[in-house]
């Protein structure tokens, strides 16, 4: 194995799924601004807008995630073609 190429601070950070509040904890190299504190203990936080918790494919309920807007952009968009 190469020396040097690998990083060294590896540390537990706690990931949120934003779409249903789970959190959980694990090691990473991520770096992050803000913090939670999880059972009296402060972690690095990364909030994410899907996980295993909350995917279709893991959860097996179809589930629509629009946090940009992207659908009503679309629509805006095409209004002006349709008939």
């Amino acid at each position: 194995m190469q020396k040097g190429i690998h990083p060294e601070n590896y540390r537990l950070v706690a990931f949120k799924d934003m779409s249903n509040d789970e959190v959980f904890i694990t090691k990473s190299v991520v770096d992050t601004k803000e913090t939670i504190e999880v059972e009296g203990t402060e972690y690095p936080l990364v909030k994410l807008e899907i996980s295993r918790t909350s995917h279709p494919f893991y959860t097996g309920q179809s589930k629509l995630i629009d946090t940009a807007g992207r659908i009503d952009k679309f629509k805006n968009k095409y209004k002006k073609f349709k008939k």
